[in-house]
């Protein structure tokens, strides 16, 4: 009932019927209003001339829009590709997956090479669609993959590569309507945040449950992009800045590639700022606001998680940028911008790969005995950041019962002195020579597989030497997180162990490239590991007990037998009434210390070779 009384309201706000979900033809006019949004800033850029009229035939749903407030459907938006396709020898298609719901996953990539791409051209990867309700990506890719096969901007592709992903998660875009994004001005048919199986592939860069993310990787590592691009519409506070965007490692702060991170700061971003300011766009760096109800807080630079692209671009030494526009500017405004940055890192990266490319080699390169992990926001900012904001009141507000933020619209006339808050490491994790993941997790071993991971697998059975670790005192997470029930564990206790691994099982040498990515996952205390994520809760499971009759006589006898037993038993008596108290905890303690305990309980099943 509360549902029907919201979409009511919504409706009494309708200057013309709501749109049919399944229609492919384009409305005239939005069904709702979005006076309940703030007020959108003025905007006129240069970069409208990149707009082509109605009655060209190569014009985009988008464009041919009276509003230009639309995004096609998935059958459109690939016909439309297909006819291009069949039209342009620099175009061609791809499908590289399957979605859940079984729909192709496609991208489309434009060269001067033929069939094979030149490994000597550098190569951008755009990814669109991973959230299909911040389509802006598809959009602008149609746009300018339109002008390089038709309208003069073929000379982009004479030293240099680009695939778009126009659509990742194909069955959210399907799962269109008027009401997916709130915060969001536009476009008014909206795909849905999550996939089919109701989930975020935007928290799925390391842990690889999604068929979506696994083949996005298998793409990846296929072409070995100079560059990924992954495009996005932010939430959040208003600001002036229409197109931010950003990577780990920004403005010299630490990160798991350097160099890469070098490169973009002084080669990639002062030429997109500059490309993107001469069409009339406000470029940025990523907005994350300590407190949207008071802005004045200041910033933070939103976590350095490796399961977000560029998180995992860090760790992977695969430069990544991930675009966040903002979402209170319109549709239009924010897909001409995002046209603008593509065919401004197709032109950086023409004018000379070299550098980049050498950054890239020497982060490959590097096996720092120690990684840092399990990052948290610092307590005191950093440093000030100035900040092209918009002015903003508050007001008390009859729903809330509250002061609310009313934002105004209005560009502040100088600029904020922003605090700006860092994060800092909380774990620090030793780089061991290898792990060893014995056979049965065949869906450990395959995802190291899909990651690029290189491993031996074993076709005879091998005693090792290696350190198991114990697990001491693991918390399960009381809600689930991505279809998993989060585990985590601060403490673990390595005993060194001859283990025998069986055939099929797999040695992941951490000396190459992908080293970090897999000791992040397979280190238990990593928030970004596959234990973390739930995916071990069988060490969890003790599966042999004794009864109160046997343990008793033989812990009598234990205490007669072991003066120093007898001794800490004593001492903990001494130090912990709530155990001296109580029965069961001190047969428990006797029996953990007999060889009938379960050896296995809480003993994680990778090995680390040292």
């Amino acid at each position: 009932m509360r549902s029907a009384l919201v979409l009511a309201a919504v409706a009494a706000l309708a200057s013309s019927p709501a749109m049919s979900q399944s229609s492919t033809s384009v409305p005239n006019t939005a069904p709702w209003d979005q006076t309940f949004l703030p007020p959108a800033t003025a905007w006129n850029g240069a970069s409208r001339a990149l707009l082509r009229g109605a009655s060209d035939p190569w014009v985009t749903a988008f464009e041919a829009d009276p509003a230009h407030d639309f995004s096609p459907s998935y059958a459109d938006t690939r016909a439309w590709f297909d006819r291009l396709d069949a039209a342009s020898d620099l175009i061609r298609i791809e499908q590289f997956g399957v979605s859940p719901e079984g729909r192709p996953i496609y991208a489309v990539i434009a060269s001067k090479d033929g069939a094979t791409l030149d490994p000597n051209k550098p190569l951008l990867l755009a990814q669109a669609g991973i959230h299909p309700g911040e389509i802006d990506g598809k959009d602008a890719g149609m746009m300018l993959l339109r002008d390089i096969a038709f309208y003069g901007k073929d000379g982009l592709l004479d030293r240099a590569n680009l695939i778009l992903i126009p659509i990742l998660s194909v069955d959210g875009h399907e799962r269109t309507g008027p009401y997916s994004r709130p915060n969001q001005r536009g476009p008014r048919n909206q795909g849905w945040r999550h996939t089919a199986t109701n989930q975020n592939l935007n928290r799925d860069f390391m842990k690889l449950d999604q068929a979506e993310m696994q083949a996005v990787m298998g793409l990846i590592h296929k072409y070995k992009p100079d560059l990924y691009v992954d495009i996005h519409v932010t939430d959040g506070i208003d600001y002036q800045y229409d197109v931010t965007f950003g990577y780990n490692g920004e403005d010299g702060v630490w990160s798991r590639s350097p160099a890469i991170a070098k490169w973009l700061d002084e080669a990639f971003r002062p030429a997109v700022y500059e490309a993107l300011e001469a069409k009339g766009h406000i470029p940025g760096e990523l907005v994350f606001a300590v407190d949207e109800r008071d802005p004045a807080k200041g910033l933070n630079d939103g976590g350095l998680g490796e399961r977000y692209s560029n998180g995992w671009g860090a760790a992977a030494h695969v430069p990544t940028i991930l675009i966040e526009n903002h979402s209170l500017k319109p549709h239009e405004q924010r897909v001409l911008g995002t046209y603008v940055f593509l065919e401004a890192a197709l032109k950086r990266l023409a004018e000379g790969s070299d550098g980049l490319r050498a950054a890239i080699a020497a982060d490959r390169a590097l096996r720092p005995a120690e990684l840092p992990a399990n990052f948290d926001g610092d307590d005191q900012p950093s440093r000030i950041r100035p900040f092209k904001a918009i002015r903003y009141e508050t007001y008390d507000s009859p729903a809330s019962g509250r002061r609310e933020i009313r934002w105004l619209g209005q560009p502040e006339p100088e600029l904020w002195q922003a605090p700006f808050y860092g994060s800092h490491s909380t774990l620090t994790l030793k780089r061991p020579t290898a792990y060893w993941v014995p056979p049965y997790r065949t869906d450990v071993i395959e995802r190291l597989r899909i990651h690029g991971v290189q491993m031996e697998t074993l076709d005879a059975p091998r005693t090792v030497a290696v350190d198991m670790l114990r697990l001491v005192d693991p918390k399960v997470s009381g809600r689930t997180n991505e279809g998993h029930v989060p585990i985590t564990v601060t403490e673990v206790r390595a005993e060194p162990k001859d283990w025998t691994f069986p055939v099929g099982s797999v040695r992941v040498p951490t000396d190459q490239p992908m080293g970090d990515v897999a000791i992040l996952l397979l280190e238990p205390q990593s928030n970004e590991s596959f234990f973390a994520w739930g995916m071990f809760p069988e060490v969890l499971n003790r599966v042999e007990y004794i009864e109160a009759y046997a343990i008793a006589p033989l812990a009598e006898k234990m205490l007669a037998a072991d003066p120093a037993l007898k001794a800490e038993f004593e001492a903990r008596l001494a130090a912990d009434p709530a155990f001296a108290a109580d029965g069961d905890a001190r047969l428990a303690w006797f029996y953990e210390r007999t060889p009938f305990y379960d050896q296995r309980y809480r003993l994680y099943p990778v090995g680390r070779e040292n």
